[in-house]
């Protein structure tokens, strides 16, 4: 319904209110005025996330939770002791003290280890098929967790620092929504002033209203859906979220002046506003020489400080008890090392590292062999560790999604959940 009321006095509030005759929109985390919980305490014991460190390249998990010492194929580095039963690399001394809350998963075998290959079969659990696209562990844990969070403006599925893997057959809705580590988004800021961007918002809401009271198709109402959904975006005090120059000096020290140190301080203030599921991309693993050395000079204190920072600010928040943190790449390297003082491409033996949401932390789950060929325990697999994280965050494994040619697909690929994480 039109509305008389002049353009020049527009605000957020109003203009959300004109377009209220709007059907809903396609997210449900955007609907307006949606209420699914008693109060804002009960909301929040049930609202779950999860935050996916991403070590695109394939990081040596040899040289860093799972190490060798004296084997031929160990490398220099010796391990130590940690706040857990399990020992991790001596470059990890920071992370060593957050190991309580972590679980190493030491005997992942998968078969892809081409850097495409491995990096969809691990963010999906299945090997890519030219016949259909399959969803992203992101978009599927953020479309089953949405309906805890009414209240949300922003996308529930946010990657930073680097895309994802995308929806698949789940549609756009639950699409990566990519930011740079400084809150930075492509095409976002218009350039306007609050008056002028709704008073341009106004005017074309009136043009597609005509439209739509005409019934001349789907198009109009289709793209005020949108226009609606952009607005909320762009005007949502949650935006702040993305903002993490705003933190104190000293909390952005302790978490890095790096790339991957600014996405994981944004991962926590996403989770702090409802955000379901982060992935926070960390590059430059794929190390074919030169290996010790990058690890100890660079690769290794980056990631130690940003992501013990993490960890512990979410148990000292409160929200570690509601909240999975998974750590992977798409394959590890090779237990020997090359000509070049560097590991290739290796996915038979290799770990995983998970914690948070209530899985056992301290432990080291499976076993490989004393020169890391071979894992010597039960072997898991990508669907194995998306099982574990659905069943720790309350997503029942009989979920069941339908691809567009009409076939039946469990979620996790009917992956078993790894039984120490939860005993």
């Amino acid at each position: 319904m039109m509305s008389n009321s002049n353009p020049m006095n527009m605000s957020r509030r109003h203009f959300m209110s004109h377009m209220a005759g709007a059907s809903a929109m396609t997210m449900p985390a955007l609907a307006m005025g949606e209420t699914l919980y008693a109060n804002a305490d009960d909301l929040k014991r049930r609202r779950k996330s999860a935050i996916l460190l991403w070590m695109g390249g394939g990081p040596s998990t040899m040289d860093i939770w799972d190490l060798k010492p004296g084997a031929s194929t160990g490398g220099p580095f010796q391990p130590i002791a940690t706040s857990g039963n399990a020992q991790i690399s001596e470059h990890m001394p920071l992370m060593a003290k957050q190991m309580h809350n972590m679980a190493i998963i030491r005997s992942m075998s998968t078969r892809e280890a081409d850097h495409n290959r491995g990096r969809y079969y691990m963010h999906t659990g299945y090997v890519p098929n030219p016949n259909i696209e399959h969803p992203s562990y992101g978009a599927v844990l953020s479309n089953q967790l949405i309906d805890q969070r009414p209240e949300l403006e922003i996308p529930p599925f946010v990657a930073v620092g680097g895309g994802s893997v995308g929806p698949g057959f789940l549609g756009m809705a639950w699409a990566p929504f990519s930011v740079s580590s400084t809150g930075q988004v492509r095409n976002l800021d218009m350039g306007l002033g609050d008056d002028r961007l709704y008073q341009r918002m106004y005017a074309l809401d009136l043009i597609e209203n005509g439209f739509i009271n005409q019934r001349r198709g789907s198009a109009a109402s289709d793209h005020q859906k949108i226009l609606k959904k952009t607005l909320n975006l762009m005007t949502s005090e949650q935006m702040k979220s993305f903002k993490v120059a705003d933190e104190p000096e000293s909390v952005k020290e302790r978490y890095g002046n790096t790339g991957f140190g600014r996405g994981c301080l944004m991962a926590r203030r996403l989770v702090e506003v409802g955000v379901p599921f982060i992935e926070v991309g960390l590059g430059g693993w794929d190390m074919h020489s030169n290996i010790h050395q990058t690890l100890s000079d660079t690769k290794l204190p980056e990631l130690d400080q940003a992501m013990s920072a993490l960890t512990e600010d979410l148990e000292q928040r409160g929200l570690l008890e509601d909240t999975a943190i998974i750590w992977m790449g798409e394959f590890s390297r090779t237990p020997r090392i090359n000509g070049n003082a560097g590991r290739d491409h290796w996915a038979r033996s290799w770990s995983v590292v998970v914690g948070g949401a209530g899985m056992n932390g301290g432990i080291a789950i499976g076993k490989t062999s004393a020169d890391g060929t071979r894992v010597e325990t039960d072997p898991y697999s990508s669907q194995d560790v998306m099982a574990s994280v659905c069943n720790a965050l309350g997503i029942s494994l009989q979920t069941t999604f339908t691809s567009k040619s009409g076939r039946p697909m469990k979620i996790a690929n009917s992956g078993k959940v790894i039984k120490e994480l939860f005993s």
